[in-house]
């Protein structure tokens, strides 16, 4: 490939603006330096996370420096090898979760860690598969690890509490937790029930009725996990509805949930929150394109637009009433 070619991405010079903060530029291909690959992008996926960095909740930590260029969820061909990467050749079609730190995916060409790249069968197209990394790594993290439920049924059943369930983590989260041995209740907006019973969950709570407000289970179950993939819900809520060793994952943690965290902890309370921060890994991303490819585990993309429109589906994310993943296309 030429050195200086141009490529269209979308990028931000500085915190907030919303969508109309994102600026069309063309920008050098980048070059993929040792253990990367350069990926010529077919889909990218938006996550709230990415919106958030904008809006400087994280700064103190991202971004790393301006202008950005934001998302981490692409899927797409390597057209470029670094020095050193061994599990790829030009031509293979990947799924990969860019690195944080420099972001990269609202472009043309994207540079991706061989250490975070996996490959991407013909029967998983490029927006199933980009829809992967941020948010079906943070469900399957959050049930394996923070839950300890094992996707392959042989624990003991566990009851599982998932709020936000027609969201991106929610919506993963409902399929990979009843590839356990789990009864899922699951709470959403009254436009979603049936999506989500289609999805596998045993009982579905409109959050804004009264025993949705509540958490209340319908069959009178107590969690032993709840996936928290909403916001705003007081630990005062979960407790009556936790089962004596029951646990809130709280996948966006924020300063009242590090308190609880912490106040539990130090009152060896049985009931915890605890606090996700996703570490990705390669072989969690691989086994999840694998249930992908055998269909026990679907992407539902609830709208797919061209990258020289990407601010609409920036607005959508902000929005936050997303069906599944916002996918944008180059």
């Amino acid at each position: 490939m030429a050195e200086n070619v141009k490529m269209h991405a979308v990028q931000y010079e500085r915190y907030g603006g919303g969508p109309a903060g994102l600026k069309h530029v063309d920008v050098p291909i980048p070059t993929p330096n040792k253990g990367e690959v350069l990926v010529k992008l077919e889909a990218t996926s938006l996550n709230p996370f990415d919106w958030k960095v904008q809006k400087g909740m994280i700064r103190l930590l991202l971004p790393r420096k301006f202008p950005h260029i934001p998302a981490l969820d692409v899927a797409g061909e390597v057209v470029r090898l670094g020095s050193d990467v061994k599990n790829f050749k030009t031509g293979d079609k990947v799924v990969a979760m860019l690195s944080s730190a420099s972001g990269g995916g609202l472009a043309e060409f994207a540079v991706a860690k061989e250490s975070l790249t996996v490959a991407r069968p013909t029967e998983v197209s490029a927006a199933e598969g980009a829809g992967l990394p941020v948010a079906a790594l943070t469900a399957h993290q959050a049930l394996t690890q923070s839950a300890g439920i094992k996707l392959d049924r042989t624990a003991h059943p566990a009851n599982v509490l998932i709020t936000a369930a027609s969201g991106g983590v929610g919506h993963y989260a409902v399929q990979l937790a009843k590839l356990g041995n789990t009864h899922v209740t699951a709470t959403c907006g009254a436009r979603n029930i049936e999506f989500v019973k289609s999805l596998g969950a045993d009982e579905v709570l409109d959050y804004k009725t009264q025993d949705g407000a509540a958490l209340t289970s319908p069959s009178s179950r107590k969690y032993d996990a709840v996936i928290h993939c909403a916001s705003g819900i007081p630990w005062s809520t979960f407790e009556p509805n936790l089962s004596a060793n029951g646990k809130v994952i709280d996948i966006t943690p924020g300063p009242s949930a590090l308190l609880t965290f912490a106040l539990k902890k130090l009152t060896f309370s049985k009931k915890q929150l605890v606090p996700l921060i996703l570490i990705p890994k390669s072989e969690h991303l691989n086994y999840l394109v694998q249930l992908v490819k055998e269909r026990k585990l679907k992407t539902v993309i609830d709208s797919k637009h061209p990258l020289n429109k990407a601010e609409d589906a920036w607005a959508k994310s902000i929005d936050g009433h997303a069906t599944g993943k916002i996918i944008v296309e180059p």
